[in-house]
C-alpha cells in the first residue's frame, strides 16, 4: 500500500526530457502556492543527476526563491554545468514555469577529501526517545484529529519545549530557539544525494517558525503572512534521513518585514552534519 513517504518520493523522481532539462510535478493539493522545500530539493535532484554524485556528493547550495510557484502546471528545471574540475563541480538550476524563473539555485559539488576536522558541540536536548510526535501533542491541544495531510506527513517533527500554538498563547514562552528531533518515517535506500534532497526539503519546514515563536505568533492566526526569499545550506558530513536528527535553530534578527534563521543538524550521536541559513519575508497587519 502507498503512503505519503512513497508520495514524495515520486516528486523526487524527476522526469529527465532533454540533456540537463528535467520536469518535476507537485502533489494535487489545495495549496496557493508550490511549497519551497520542494522546489529547492527538486532543484538540487537535478543538479545531482548531472554529477557523478557517489564521487562528488554536494557540499553547499545557495538559492533564491523569485516568484511564487503553481502547484497546478508541471515545474522545469533547467541546469547549467558552470564547472567541472578536478575537485568541484558547480551546477546552476533554474525552475520555470509559465514560461519565467520562479527559483534559482547554485549548487557545488566537492570530491572527497581528508583535512583540518572541527565541529561545534550538540546542544543539552532530551533524545528524541523522551519526546513526544509533535502531531500528537498539536492534536491534544486542539482537541480535534489533524487532518491526514498533517498526520500522515511522511517526516515525524519531534518539537523539543513547546509548540507554536503554546507559544502563541503563553507570551512567557517566546524564545529565539527552536529546536526539532526529525527523520523520514520509513527506511531509505542508501543513495547519498536522496537523503540530502530530504533534508533540503525539510529544512523549510520549521526555519520561518524559528522566527514567529520570537514574537508569539503562528502562521494561521490570520495576521501573518510570509514566504522564503533565500536559502542556503552546507552539508559537512554524511548523514541519513531516516534516523532521527536534531535541527537547532535560532532566529538573530528580523526587521524591515523580512527575518532570519539559522539552523544546524546533529545526528543522535551529537555530530554536526549541516548548516542551514534562511531569510524570509514576514509581514503582519498589526
Amino acid at each position: 500500500m502507498r503512503d505519503s513517504l512513497d508520495d514524495l518520493l515520486d516528486l523526487l523522481d524527476l522526469e529527465q526530457i532533454e540533456v540537463d532539462l528535467f520536469r518535476g510535478r507537485s502533489p494535487d493539493e489545495t495549496r496557493q502556492r508550490v511549497f519551497g522545500g520542494q522546489v529547492a530539493a527538486q532543484a538540487l535532484v537535478a543538479a545531482g543527476r548531472t554529477v557523478a554524485s557517489q564521487d562528488r556528493p554536494v557540499h553547499s547550495l545557495h538559492a533564491y526563491f523569485i516568484h511564487p510557484g503553481d502547484t497546478k502546471v508541471p515545474l522545469i528545471y533547467s541546469v547549467e554545468r558552470v564547472r567541472d574540475g578536478r575537485s568541484f563541480a558547480t551546477r546552476r538550476v533554474s525552475a520555470i514555469q509559465h514560461g519565467r524563473m520562479i527559483f534559482v539555485m547554485s549548487a557545488s559539488f566537492q570530491r572527497i577529501e581528508e583535512s583540518v576536522s572541527h565541529a561545534a558541540a550538540m546542544p543539552p536536548v532530551p533524545p528524541p526517545s523522551q519526546v513526544r510526535p509533535s502531531a500528537e501533542r498539536a492534536a491534544e491541544l486542539l482537541g480535534a484529529p489533524l487532518p491526514a495531510e498533517i498526520r500522515d506527513y511522511p517526516i515525524e517533527l519531534r518539537h523539543v519545549g513547546p509548540l507554536s500554538i503554546e507559544v502563541q498563547r503563553d507570551p512567557a514562552l517566546r524564545t529565539s530557539a527552536n529546536y526539532v528531533w526529525l527523520r523520514v518515517k520509513r527506511a531509505l535506500p542508501d543513495d547519498p544525494l536522496l537523503h540530502v534532497c530530504l533534508m533540503t526539503y525539510a529544512s523549510d519546514l520549521t526555519l520561518l517558525d524559528t522566527v514567529l515563536r520570537r514574537h508569539g505568533r503562528i502562521w494561521e492566526d490570520g495576521r501573518t503572512i510570509g514566504a522564503s526569499l533565500d536559502h542556503a545550506m552546507w552539508f559537512h558530513r554524511p548523514f541519513r534521513a531516516d534516523r532521527w536528527l536534531l535541527f537547532a535553530q535560532e532566529t538573530p534578527s528580523a526587521s524591515a518585514g523580512r527575518g532570519l534563521a539559522i539552523g544546524h543538524v546533529f545526528t543522535e550521536d551529537g555530530e554536526l552534519v549541516v548548516s542551514a541559513v534562511q531569510e524570509g519575508l514576514i509581514r503582519t497587519t498589526d
